[in-house]
């Protein structure tokens, strides 16, 4: 892969990476309680738990992935 193209694809997977943590915050704020929430607080911190733990692995795996292409764009050949 040209390191330019390598560099642009791990600054995106970076990118994508705080899209999914970002993506968990909006989740958190929109079902946050409120006088007409339909879930009580234990099913309500089971699913920020469910969906954070999911979107924490994505963003985990996005920016392990945005380094190694990073690496590539430097020039570097095997691990970062």
């Amino acid at each position: 892969m040209p390191p330019k193209i390598a560099k642009l694809a791990g600054l995106g997977a970076l990118g994508a990476a705080a899209g999914l943590l970002g993506l968990a915050v909006l989740f958190a704020l929109l079902t946050r309680p409120s006088p007409s929430a339909g879930m009580d607080e234990s099913h309500r911190m089971l699913a920020w738990m469910g969906v954070a733990g999911v979107l924490a692995a994505l963003a985990l795996a996005h920016v392990v992935l945005g380094r190694q292409l990073l690496a590539v764009g430097r020039g570097h050949r095997g691990e970062p």
